[in-house]
């Protein structure tokens, strides 16, 4: 099969998968997930022979349509895209299988139609990810919002109704008056949207009207959470945990910032960039969502609460790596994506996890439980690790990265706010970890247990062995059952793994960023 038939296939296994999965009907819960399983495989098996054709060098390119001349749905594959279609394809096998424990051992409904918007949502990061222009990028990113907004508003209760509203409300308010009125401008300007490396708009637009349409295709791309345009995200914290792993590690957050760095290089070229000064107001932006939504995360409470905050501070530093708008930035930004991707999908695993076994969403009732699920909470500390930036693990290249190119472009402030960064990230994720495992327990609460989430419900504990607690055999020593504790291991294992093939990465995408 040819390269530019496998990429129309990639994006229709997804979609097909979908409907199928509609077929299979509610009443056939194991066939429904063999569906989603077997369709997430194949799916990265597709994903798997495009980078290789990538690595070898090939940029193979099929226009769907073309409604007028440069007006086309058209998909090209290259580095920088590959990298996101790699990690949105293996992550939504790892989450497919920690789902099925969830929602079965959270007694969820409306499975069916959970499954069929999660893999419409992977279609849709896939097709943002292949985008040969910016049209069939915007197009994308739109079914990506819609697709995603019966997920925030699964559970249907009116809490979940007011975050959908939300959601939906500013990603569809600053796609269409930002993104949209940016993506025309550059029609009009430049008569094409077809992205090409160096930048289309670089030489061939004023350096005012360069720095307009930058503020305005970086506030458009509202899934990258940038401050003011960042509540949508921790109200879609009301949905299930399985979501929010989509949310913050699988597609939507991540295609935010891919999209923020993929403008960045192929719309106005990092060159461009430098010379017009017209990121470096977006770069102290950045810098202070960093800061300020770390200090939030430290407030909160609710552990999904504070992971929904500790993402817009990380997102940032993605921005901030393509503000910076040198090479060596947007390699850091890119690194960022696939390091943050499996430490923070790690810690909403946990989370989740925590809810399942313990019934519990607040730190504060978390004393003492990492002593009976302690698998649970020693990945939730590895993850934490890596999100800090130490070695071994992932999360201290990137950093690394986007340190050198703040000393590269003389913006030493940015390497002051990347280490206060770090400090804060200790101070907010560590706290679980020490009240998990050193914590004295509390005794339970007159009338029932210590208080639980509002979207999270007590159920009575399924007989199915691969949804039964996991024990170690010393008495009250227990953990997660196996469907959620299997990918949160996976995930960690993923943390260590990606410290040691960094080097493959930067080497993929050094035709973007250089060596």
């Amino acid at each position: 099969m040819s390269p530019e038939s496998l990429i129309l296939v990639s994006l229709a296994i997804p979609f097909i998968g979908a409907f199928l999965l509609l077929l299979s009907g509610p009443a056939s819960e194991n066939v429904r997930d063999g569906l989603t399983v077997i369709t997430a495989i194949i799916l990265f098996g597709i994903v798997w022979q495009l980078i290789g054709i990538v690595d070898a060098g090939a940029r193979p390119s099929v226009t769907l349509v073309e409604m007028l001349p440069g007006l086309s749905l058209t998909f090209t594959l290259e580095p920088l895209g590959m990298v996101f279609a790699g990690i949105a394809s293996f992550l939504w096998i790892v989450t497919s299988f920690y789902a099925f424990g969830y929602m079965r051992g959270h007694h969820e409904s409306n499975q069916t139609r959970f499954f069929f918007c999660f893999a419409i949502a992977i279609m849709s990061a896939l097709g943002i990810a292949f985008a040969g222009n910016m049209l069939t990028l915007f197009v994308f990113y739109e079914i990506l919002t819609i697709s995603t907004f019966p997920l925030v508003a699964h559970s249907g209760t009116d809490e979940a109704r007011r975050a959908g509203r939300v959601y939906l409300g500013i990603l569809i308010g600053t796609s269409i008056t930002f993104l949209l009125t940016a993506t025309i401008w550059t029609y009009v300007e430049v008569g094409t949207l077809d992205f090409k490396q160096g930048g289309i708009l670089a030489g061939n637009a004023p350096k005012g009207v360069i720095a307009v349409l930058f503020g305005l295709y970086i506030y458009g791309i509202g899934k990258a959470a940038l401050m003011p345009f960042h509540r949508w995200l921790p109200a879609a914290m009301v949905a299930p945990t399985p979501v929010s792993a989509l949310l913050h590690a699988v597609a939507v957050v991540k295609a935010g910032v891919f999209s923020v760095v993929k403008v960045s290089v192929f719309i106005f070229g990092l060159d461009t960039l430098a010379e017009t000064g017209a990121s470096t107001w977006l770069a102290y932006v950045a810098g202070m969502t960093i800061l300020l939504s770390s200090l939030v995360a430290m407030r909160k409470d609710n552990l999904k609460a504070r992971l929904a905050y500790s993402t817009i501070s990380q997102l940032s530093y993605v921005v901030l790596g393509a503000m910076l708008a040198s090479n060596i930035g947007a390699m850091g930004s890119t690194l960022h994506i696939v390091m943050h991707a499996f430490g923070k999908i790690t810690l909403f695993f946990c989370a989740g996890a925590i809810i399942v076994f313990a019934h519990k969403t607040d730190i504060s009732d978390m004393h003492g439980l990492g002593r009976k699920m302690p698998v649970t909470f020693f990945c939730f500390f590895i993850a934490s690790l890596s999100i800090i930036g130490l070695p071994p693990l992932g999360g201290v290249w990137s950093k690394w990265y986007l340190a050198l190119a703040a000393a590269e472009t003389d913006h030493i402030i940015f390497i002051a706010v990347l280490m206060i960064s770090s400090l804060l990230i200790i101070a907010y994720l560590m706290p679980v970890v020490l009240y998990g495992f050193f914590g004295k327990e509390k005794p339970p609460a007159p009338g029932g247990d210590a208080h639980h989430g509002h979207d999270e419900h007590h159920h009575a504990p399924s007989t199915h062995p691969l949804l039964k607690p996991l024990t170690f055999g010393r008495a009250g020593v227990a953990d997660a059952p196996i469907l959620c504790l299997a990918p949160i291991v996976l995930t960690t294992i993923g943390c260590f793994a990606l410290f040691f093939y960094v080097d493959r990465i930067r080497a993929f995408l050094a035709p973007v960023f250089g060596g």
